[in-house]
């Protein structure tokens, strides 16, 4: 069994996942029961689940559709979109979702953080950071899916997350989302250099050895892709996969 966690991060919109690249052009991949079934046959170690929209629509989660994916999934389940309420934090956790992801209310109200940890563990409490590079180079935190810059310096960020409770950092790359030419290693360095609880590095991968890179290098605790789990060949055909064990422990050092 590997120590790192390898993630599938899946995009919902409407209800039917997608795929963007670079936060843009959301393409159709499918039925989300119908993949969460295959990544149960595929022994996932766990599932990251994103609704895209919800914050943007400034609506709550979809409870009924949580709860249908939910009830299918085999393995531990993070949800994130739209959850800014505790009541909601405690209905998506009755559904069977073990930990929820806060994103853009993080820092519109980062005592939120603190709240959810202090009433449901630091262990359930996950805080997304969207991170682009600027012309100038600089990395920057953009909220609502990449539709607006929060004046925060990112590193400043995640370590007043980590102060609130937050149990672990879902660390984003808005450049290299959807790109699968490697994660960006210098950012994935600066934070996980700057707190102490897990960091996963989410926004590049394209093979295996990209996981590696992320742990080895740049100190994730953990790695989640989408592009690669969901897309086959130079014309990105749709097929839902995962990397065999094998395949896998051969990559990793021991």
């Amino acid at each position: 069994m590997l120590k790192t966690r390898i993630i599938p991060c899946l995009l919902l919109k409407g209800q039917g996942l997608v795929k963007t690249v670079k936060f843009r052009n959301p393409k159709y991949v499918g039925d989300p029961i119908n993949a969460v079934k295959i990544f149960n046959d595929k022994e996932v170690d766990e599932l990251v689940l994103l609704d895209i929209e919800a914050s943007v629509e400034g609506r709550p989660p979809r409870i009924k559709l949580i709860s249908e994916i939910a009830s299918e999934c085999f393995m531990p389940l993070s949800y994130g979109g739209g959850l800014r309420d505790l009541d909601d934090i405690k209905t998506v956790f009755n559904l069977g979702v073990e930990k929820v992801i806060i994103n853009s209310y993080a820092i519109e109200n980062p005592n939120f953080v603190k709240e959810a940890s202090g009433r449901f563990g630091s262990q359930s409490v996950v805080v997304a950071v969207d991170v682009k590079k600027s012309a100038f180079g600089k990395y920057e935190i953009l909220t609502y899916g990449g539709r607006r810059k929060a004046k925060l310096n990112f590193v400043d960020h995640v370590k007043e997350m980590e102060k609130l409770g937050a149990g672990e950092i879902f660390l984003n790359s808005i450049d290299r989302d959807g790109a699968m030419e490697g994660y960006d290693i210098e950012m994935i360095k600066k934070v996980t250099d700057s707190v102490s609880i897990p960091v996963i590095a989410c926004g590049g991968a394209g093979r295996v050895e990209d996981f590696v890179e992320a742990v080895v290098q740049g100190g994730a605790s953990a790695v989640a892709a989408g592009s690669m789990f969901v897309f086959h060949g130079k014309h990105r055909a749709v097929l839902i996969t995962y990397p065999s064990i094998h395949d896998l422990q051969k990559a990793f050092p021991s």
